[in-house]
């Protein structure tokens, strides 16, 4: 009997200790997804790939990249609100990522409250070309002339939203020019209409312009960063061209679902930040013109609302309404 006794006693306490054994159970011990909302191949789909590569040699599990495009980013970015909140499946996209509710008629949920932010990665500046036979050879002779009495300027909108879109409307902002915003789709045919002369004005990434514009296909005259560029070194930045205010930069950042417990999210920030800093020595980002950036959670919680004021009034100023 008193044998009987003490081996259902054992298989009692056995029992009331396996939650807290799962609990404690190492983390991660199981593949990483990190969901990016947009095609491969693209500046957002680059920077994840190097991210996930030194996260899976860090942490020594698989981390792996799953683009998952469609509705302006929002097809990947439901996948990652909607799925188990354990620190397995995250977001990797851009600054587009924050403004849905914004720029979207009926976004699909609310980036600030529907998403753990866990780290910003990192940012990188603008660039702004004109077309290689325009008269004009830096950005004061730009805004000059687009701020004349009857100036007919357009300007290329790659992605309604987007950091290229928020930095045009800053730029004609500070310079009080009169721009016709012409949106694109994509960066391409935007800046294939600025080489051929049919729009006068581009600001998008400084990755995805500096090709042509090495080239000689379009030219630049600015980036939108503090500091110039090591990607484009011989560009000044527009504070250099009496332009103080416009500073705006395109930025990275890795999401969990909402809900996902904080241990786990201050411990993907811990891995996140060490694994940026091995990149930005190891010169990977630079290559991307990717600036990298280390903040704690509630340093790119405070900076993503910072960002979405700032945006939000450009947007509200300039009368856009969402689609």
């Amino acid at each position: 009997m008193k044998l009987k006794q003490w081996i259902t006693g054992l298989a009692l306490a056995a029992v009331g200790t396996a939650p807290a054994l799962a609990q404690s159970a190492k983390f991660p011990d199981n593949m990483i997804k990190i969901i990016v909302p947009f095609a491969a191949g693209g500046g957002v789909d680059s920077a994840a790939r190097l991210l996930a590569k030194q996260l899976q040699t860090d942490l020594n599990v698989n981390v792996v990249v799953d683009n998952r495009t469609g509705g302006s980013g929002t097809i990947g970015g439901k996948a990652v609100q909607t799925a188990h909140p354990d620190g397995y499946t995250l977001l990797f996209s851009a600054a587009t990522h924050v403004l849905a509710s914004h720029v979207l008629a009926t976004p699909p949920y609310d980036p600030q409250t529907d998403f753990a932010p866990v780290a910003r990665v990192g940012e990188a500046p603008l660039l702004i070309v004109i077309p290689p036979t325009a008269p004009q050879k830096n950005l004061r002779e730009v805004v000059d002339a687009a701020g004349k009495p009857g100036a007919n300027w357009n300007a290329a909108i790659p992605a309604l939203g987007a950091p290229s879109h928020l930095a045009t409307l800053l730029l004609a902002k500070q310079g009080k020019m009169n721009l016709t915003m012409t949106p694109y789709r994509g960066t391409a045919p935007a800046a294939t209409d600025v080489a051929g002369g049919h729009v006068q004005l581009l600001v998008d990434s400084i990755i995805s312009l500096q090709p042509m514009a090495k080239g000689g296909r379009v030219k630049p005259i600015a980036t939108t960063s503090a500091k110039r560029s090591s990607v484009a070194p011989d560009v000044p930045t527009a504070a250099e061209s009496g332009f103080p205010g416009l500073v705006y930069v395109s930025w990275y950042g890795l999401w969990a679902p909402k809900g996902t417990p904080d241990e786990r999210v201050q411990f993907l920030n811990k891995a996140v930040n060490k694994a940026v800093d091995e990149l930005a020595k190891a010169g990977s980002f630079a290559t991307l013109g990717i600036d990298p950036v280390s903040e704690s959670v509630d340093q790119f919680r405070k900076y993503i609302a910072a960002d979405v004021t700032q945006s939000a009034e450009l947007l509200k100023g300039a009368g856009f309404k969402p689609e």
